[in-house]
């Protein structure tokens, strides 16, 4: 019987999925940021909370505020790591609720929200406590409400828009940490400890500086990719890799479509 000898190792797209020395640095982060848990009060008023102070997130670009709200059900306060948005200040009292009033810092159903209002953490489905719009310096904005069929259309911070039930809860204004990309990095010595609170994906080795034996990319008297740097969604762990499943390739041309 003749077998044929399987080529190559393991890439290193392959050794993430194990874990191990691949896990996120978490033993410093000060947990979950979410709005609240969906409740009565936010459904038919509103609750009231206060900014005890605003810290930072190892790991995280933008800043956090713990917002203590006292429980309406049990004698005892509910502490919440909030995104920090633009403007909002320790001793700050938040409003969370579908008759908050429209002002910075506080959170409201999009419905209750006026077309052109600039938001953050935004839900993607009612009561997953916000999921788009998150990253520092972020916005997302409504475009237009759909009474008939409950929706709201908003931009994202991609250009992209996307429906949403307008019963999705989320933050007026930016999210703090803005304009963080604007200084450079200068250094690797900054680049390593910003990814080193992270997790480790810095530095990261071209695969055309490999060898055959490490990646697809690698190998050859020049370093070239030697094949289309395109690969299909379905492509076999080992081989998934360069631009997945593109839809273009090639440099952007032409005005923007926003």
């Amino acid at each position: 019987i003749t077998r044929t000898a399987v080529m190559g190792k393991q890439i290193r797209g392959q050794r993430k999925g194990r874990g191990s020395v691949f896990k996120s640095h978490s033993k410093h982060r000060k947990g979950a940021v979410q709005h609240r848990a969906l409740d009565f009060a936010e459904r038919h008023g509103y609750i009231k909370g206060v900014v005890r102070e605003i810290i930072h997130d190892p790991g995280r670009g933008a800043p956090i505020a713990r917002v203590v709200f006292r429980n309406p059900y049990k004698y005892k306060l509910d502490k919440m790591n909030f995104l920090a948005a633009e403007g909002v200040y320790t001793g700050q009292f938040i409003f969370a609720g579908a008759k908050a009033q429209l002002k910075i810092g506080n959170i409201l159903p999009l419905s209750a929200m006026p077309e052109g209002t600039i938001i953050c953490n935004v839900e993607e489905k009612q009561g997953d406590r916000g999921k788009l719009a998150r990253a520092s310096g972020n916005y997302a904005s409504i475009v237009a409400h759909n009474l008939d069929e409950g929706t709201t259309r908003i931009r994202l911070p991609s250009g992209a828009k996307k429906i949403c039930k307008s019963t999705c809860r989320a933050m007026i204004g930016i999210v703090g940490g803005g304009g963080r990309l604007d200084k450079p990095m200068l250094k690797a010595g900054r680049a390593h400890h910003k990814y080193k609170a992270k997790r480790n994906c810095w530095p990261k080795v071209r695969g055309v500086a490999m060898n055959p034996v490490e990646h697809p990319h690698g190998g050859g008297n020049h370093q070239h990719i030697g094949k289309a740097s395109t690969s299909k969604r379905d492509a076999p762990p080992g081989a998934k890799v360069g631009l997945i499943a593109a839809r273009r390739t090639g440099r952007i041309t032409g005005g923007s479509d926003k």
